[in-house]
């Protein structure tokens, strides 16, 4: 028999970007020295049902928030930038950063921040997320 009660979610993504520079601390190879990076990060905000307008959450909201958050780091040095100057600025340790940080400004009682993944590179990227218990 199929349960035709299935619960409708929806996903939405942006994708935004800022250019900086890091580098790794006691890294045994060449991401120890300074270097930059045209950062890729796309935030995915999920919901469980729709707006009057028929939206999980306005593009431009989410954008927005990302533009405010991410202009602090836009064409700087990460390792001198609270968190990392005391972690290191991995692709990682940004994506969790960046996570908080729009989940503190987008989540509400309908919507929340599901996943910010940021890619170093074309080829190369990292994602966080967190677990909702069930």
């Amino acid at each position: 028999m199929v349960n035709n009660m299935m619960a409708q979610c929806y996903k939405i993504k942006v994708v935004t970007d800022f250019a900086a520079a890091h580098h790794l601390r006691d890294y045994p190879g060449e991401c120890s020295r300074t270097h930059g990076h045209n950062w890729k990060i796309e935030i995915e905000v999920n919901t469980s049902s729709l707006d009057h307008l028929g939206m999980a959450v306005d593009f431009k909201q989410v954008k927005s928030a990302a533009q405010l958050i991410l202009k602090e780091y836009d064409h700087r040095y990460l390792n001198e930038i609270s968190p990392f100057d005391q972690i290191n600025p991995t692709a990682e340790n940004i994506a969790a950063h960046l996570f908080r940080c729009l989940a503190t400004v987008l989540n509400d009682s309908r919507t929340r921040v599901s996943c910010v993944t940021v890619w170093e590179t074309e080829r190369a990227c990292a994602s966080y997320y967190e677990e909702v218990p069930r």
